[in-house]
């Protein structure tokens, strides 16, 4: 896809990144990624706990709510590429942080190498969630084509009510993006751009979720600044609400990214 230019770059960024709340000037800059079949309004608590001193912009994927009418990609780089591109040209004051959550977490991390190595602007830091190091992945969570074997995988990893999915307009309307979604995780492989980063990475993980602790820790291959891994209590979706104590942890981990750019990179795992 061309990159716009213009008004048509604007009315692309207002439809691929979404502000809640207003920040102030010097406020840190946190740009997060949903899960397959999630949107942009999942972050709408997390903005809201850290207005007004981190400005959280959160990423609409195509083929969903407002963007319904639109197709939704089935390849996570070519996600990647349209968003990297975007904050590419925003060019803001700081760099950003990126917070990605399940298939969310890939789609910051290939996003996070664009910006490095294709456009020289790296990020301050990259938050991971619920998700395995890209080549530590095993046969993918997120599978099956047919909407029972997505709607199945998605009550396993407990994401969404089951009196949603029995709705048939609800389901109508979630169906399309979710199975796209799948197929895209299914089908992700690592590599289409130079993978090293230069800025820090936090892996997180739900103490009860499948994704072992092992598989999260590997992400420290991906950095030669500092990497921090830490759990919660939960599934798949412990940070489902954004409660005080993922507030809190997101907050502490934005600060730390953004600091440590003033320092040589270091290593510490907790």
């Amino acid at each position: 896809m061309t990159s716009p230019t213009g008004p048509d770059r604007a009315r692309a960024r207002a439809a691929w990144l979404r502000a809640f709340h207003d920040a102030r000037e010097q406020a840190r800059t946190l740009v997060c990624f949903p899960h397959a079949g999630g949107t942009a309004g999942h972050y709408f608590p997390l903005s809201a706990a850290l207005a007004p001193d981190v400005h959280v912009l959160a990423v609409q994927y195509p083929g969903r709510q407002d963007r319904c009418a639109e197709p939704a990609f089935e390849d996570l780089s070519l996600l990647a590429d349209e968003i990297a591109g975007l904050l590419a040209a925003a060019r803001p004051p700081a760099a950003p942080v990126l917070f990605g959550h399940s298939m969310g977490a890939l789609i910051a991390f290939e996003t996070a190498a664009r910006l490095e190595h294709r456009y020289g602007a790296a990020p301050a830091g990259l938050i991971v969630s619920g998700m395995q190091a890209p080549y530590h992945r095993k046969a993918p969570r997120l599978s099956g084509d047919g909407e029972e074997a997505a709607l199945e995988a998605l009550l396993t990893l407990g994401g969404t009510d089951p009196a949603v999915l029995a709705h048939p307009e609800l389901r109508a309307m979630i169906l399309p993006a979710l199975r796209s979604d799948f197929r895209a995780s299914a089908a992700y492989r690592p590599g289409s751009s130079p993978s090293l980063l230069s800025c820090p990475i936090a892996a997180w993980k739900g103490r009860d979720d499948e994704v072992a602790e092992s598989d999260v820790g590997a992400w420290s291959e991906y950095t030669i600044s500092a990497f921090h891994t830490q759990d919660f209590d939960g599934g798949h979706f412990y940070l489902d609400g954004f409660p005080p104590p993922i507030v809190q942890a997101v907050r502490t981990a934005v600060i730390r990214q953004t600091g440590s750019l003033a320092h040589s990179p270091t290593r510490t795992d907790t």
